[in-house]
């Protein structure tokens, strides 16, 4: 592409009889371009000061939903479990890497710090994967020079208010660094490939040993990445070598151009990058060398998750995902279809935002294959769809400056691809607003909400603090016989004398253990073992979509 024209020096050159800069390039026949072509794709064609505007909104609006009222949503199970781990690792220094059970051990020891310096409390471990999500914002802004400041503002935008980014980003799960590694390693992998610089090498290598430390199915991302890149090189033989927009392939590669300064200090840099790898991988999984068993069991986890992911267990049809996108995340799935074409086939391909749409479909066809799924996996694919959809915000901008708004010129094409995206982004932010902050709990309008702990379970929570108070204690001794009570261990953290069998614990000292929560069918078994000694204290009090709690506490403690 030329360089960009200005629509106003455009004017000026034709009132001096000059042709424009660029418009011979443009021109055809050599003859003067009635009208400059928007240039939306070199990654400078916004005013600097309009770019650093754009951007700060855009992680403002992010940090914002994400850091707001974080402990208004009751802990989901699998953050109870992950909150416990923390727990063990900050109180006690222990943990040990479990494949049976468990995801990869770097959400752990990254919250630890944190947890160490301002306690363990919900809105501290829900701060780590929030702040992961504004990370991923801003990777995706980098990416300016790949795909146009358009097309990376609408991509940041996008997963900025995404309903999925945005209810995971507040969930203390693995899934939103586990993205960000994955978008960190591509990003530094281009910084590689065009600069050679050995930094970026390592920030690669660093990027790739933390992604395969959060999670096992780090071998399905790193796949479908290849399998992205091939199909670009695939697609550049079949139009027959016409280059791309934002291409820098056409020089040496990454390497080339490292060993361009020297080969013993290449070799060193390329070994440097693997040595940083190993020691990563084995750092975390050996729990900072403590447990050498963990570095074997990373290997094993992989015939584990195998198993588990052809399972039956959170079985659902291949065409879930679609549907959960179709209902959530409607705008991201619908412009990253019409972003694969306009990358393939627009007056400008962008060699980018096709590898990011084969990326983003390759993921969604692997996962829909897989029995096993879960909403959150979906992060997986919002996020290179998200680059798609910006790109399709940006194409839309540079045909409607053409066609619906003669002559075209970049402000119109600014405006008509802030419209669209202003209209997406609207879309989402509107179903983020709902699903996060009103209906957060509610799985039979929101397929994002799975299997998540009910908010009437923290009336449980007070009651028991409650029957503490009435006995004079912060610390109540209580006995849990129902099997389902997470997250309730992440919220009685801090009583020493919260008992979790998971069975009736007959009989029941009522000295010791003041209040009783079983399960609602364990009802008459509990009233005839427990006797007039207790009290039942409400109805019953929800844990999750099928499964309702029910308190017994002392009668003298109870409320009357």
């Amino acid at each position: 592409m030329g360089k960009q024209v200005a629509t106003a020096s455009t004017r000026r050159a034709r009132k001096k009889g000059r042709q424009a800069p660029g418009a011979a390039k443009r021109a055809s026949g050599g003859a003067a371009a009635p009208h400059a072509e928007p240039e939306l794709t070199a990654g400078r064609e916004i005013p600097e000061r309009a770019w650093a505007y754009a951007a700060a909104a855009v992680l403002l609006l992010a940090l914002a939903l994400r850091l707001y009222a974080p402990e208004m949503k009751p802990l989901h199970h699998d953050e109870g479990v992950n909150g416990f781990f923390l727990t063990n690792l900050l109180r006690e220094g222990r943990y040990a890497y479990d494949p049976a059970n468990y995801h990869g051990p770097t959400l752990y020891y990254l919250t630890l710090p944190l947890a160490a310096l301002a306690g363990l409390s919900t809105f501290v471990i829900r701060l780590v994967p929030a702040l992961f999500g504004v990370g991923t914002v801003w990777l995706l802004l980098s990416l300016r020079r790949r795909v146009g400041a358009v097309a990376a503002l609408a991509a940041a935008a996008l997963v900025a208010v995404s309903p999925a980014c945005v209810f995971y980003s507040r969930y203390f799960i693995h899934e939103m660094p586990f993205v960000f590694f994955t978008l960190a390693l591509v990003v530094a992998a281009l910084r590689f490939r065009e600069t050679g610089g050995a930094s970026y090498l390592m920030l690669a290598s660093a990027s790739a040993a933390m992604l395969f430390a959060t999670k096992e199915t780090a071998f399905i991302s790193a796949g479908t990445l290849g399998l992205a890149w091939l199909t670009v090189r695939l697609w550049e033989r079949v139009v027959g070598g016409a280059r791309a927009r934002g291409d820098e392939g056409g020089g040496p590669g990454g390497f080339a151009k490292l060993a361009a300064g020297g080969e013993s200090s290449a070799s060193a840099a390329v070994a440097g990058a693997a040595v940083l790898f190993v020691f990563i991988w084995v750092a975390f999984y050996s729990s900072f060398f403590t447990n050498g068993k963990g570095v074997a069991d990373s290997f094993r986890a992989l015939a584990v998750w195998r198993e588990t992911g052809m399972s039956e267990f959170h079985g659902k049809p291949p065409g879930a995902y679609i549907e959960w996108l179709f209902r959530e995340d409607a705008p991201i799935l619908i412009l990253g279809l019409l972003g694969a074409p306009a990358a393939m086939f627009g007056r400008g391909r962008s060699r980018f935002a096709l590898f990011a749409a084969a990326w983003g479909f390759g993921l969604l066809a692997a996962y829909s294959l897989i029995s096993y799924k879960t909403p959150w996996l979906v992060l997986n694919f919002v996020v290179p769809l998200a680059v798609a959809g910006g790109y399709a915000v940006q194409e839309f901008g540079v045909w409607a400056a053409r066609r619906l708004f003669p002559p075209g010129g970049p402000g119109r094409a600014w405006t008509a691809a802030a419209a669209l995206a202003a209209v997406a982004c609207g879309a989402s932010l509107y179903r983020t607003c709902v699903i996060n902050f009103v209906e957060y709990d509610d799985d039979v309008k929101h397929p994002y909400v799975y299997s998540q702990t009910q908010r009437g379970f923290l009336d449980l929570v007070r009651e028991i603090e409650r029957v503490g108070e009435r006995a004079g204690t912060k610390t109540p001794g209580f006995s849990t016989a129902s099997p389902d009570y997470w997250p309730l261990p992440w919220y009685m953290r801090d009583n020493p004398r919260a008992g979790f069998e998971g069975r009736p614990n007959a009989p029941y000292d009522p000295q010791k253990t003041l209040a009783v929560v079983g399960k609602e069918e364990q009802a008459a078994m509990l009233e005839r073992v427990l006797g007039d000694a207790y009290a039942r204290v409400g109805d019953f009090y929800p844990l999750r979509p099928g499964v309702r709690l029910i308190l017994f506490a002392r009668r003298d403690l109870a409320p009357r």
